[in-house]
């Protein structure tokens, strides 16, 4: 069959090494898998690998180009082959209220629109593992105390186990992108207490990075935190000092304030 055709807008770069997909693919080994959610699909170099160990695999494709060439090399699975943009899905009943593990080999210019997605359907989603930029990859994995520790780190590491798995170089892609990539994994923490409010957590992290030079004190003035509360040492902190589990401690303290 004629190749499909790498679409820049769409940030397409085709993996080509099959040992990689491979790689990729076996990382749902682990866990169960009777559903999965291939994100970007492309030519299906990823998805070869997934049909054998998958009871029920979904795909979703936004470029028509790609799904037409999927429908005709997997035509026995048209009917799980969607022609729609993953950011705008309502995944709640994708897969009939069943859980489901996300995978796929994201398109840079939306990687981490798709973790935040998954972070919404957390309850869904016990698992994600896949190919992105490795800035963004290692961002995500990374731990607090360092200058790539931000809001991804956080609220990924929030609910789920995250793990750097291995680099991927730009000469295995065609066209070959002009950054390197990483291959990551996300297990979903199960015994997470969630005695917190998520919507102010969401607020303290994206607020305190959007001037992660200030200390907390200064940096979390809009939320108008009572002086006394203002007093507790964690507020000298800057925002990448602390883990996921802080910012939950953080939450509580401003949360009770303002009851």
């Amino acid at each position: 069959m004629k190749p499909v055709s790498p679409k820049k807008k769409l940030g397409q770069h085709f993996l080509n090494d099959l040992n990689i997909a491979k790689k990729i693919a076996d990382l749902l080994d682990h866990r169960p898998n009777d559903c999965v959610l291939e994100i970007g699909p492309g030519m299906g170099v990823l998805t070869q690998y997934l049909l054998p160990k998958v009871q029920q695999l979904k795909m979703v494709e936004i470029d028509r180009e790609s799904v037409n060439y999927l429908q005709r090399k997997y035509p026995d699975f048209k009917e799980n082959i969607y022609n729609e943009d993953f950011l705008k899905l309502d995944l709640s009943n994708f897969f009939t209220q069943r859980e489901f593990a996300v995978i796929g080999n994201f398109p840079y210019n939306i990687s981490s629109q798709i973790v935040f997605k998954t972070i919404e359907y957390r309850k869904h989603i016990p698992f994600f593992c896949g190919m992105f930029q490795k800035e963004v990859a290692q961002r995500i994995c990374e731990k607090p105390g360092t200058k790539a520790y931000g809001i991804l780190s956080v609220l990924c590491q929030l609910y789920y186990e995250t793990e750097y798995h291995f680099n991927v170089s730009s000469s295995v892609f065609s066209p070959p992108p002009k950054v390197e990539s990483g291959v990551l994994s996300l297990k979903r923490r199960e015994n997470l207490v969630l005695d917190f409010d998520e919507k102010l957590l969401f607020r303290i992290v994206k607020t305190s990075f959007q001037q992660r030079r200030k200390t907390l004190r200064n940096s979390l003035k809009s939320l108008n935190i009572p002086k006394i509360i203002l007093e507790d040492s964690i507020f000298d902190l800057r925002p990448e000092k602390l883990s996921a589990t802080e910012f939950i401690d953080l939450t509580k303290k401003v949360g009770y304030a303002k009851i």
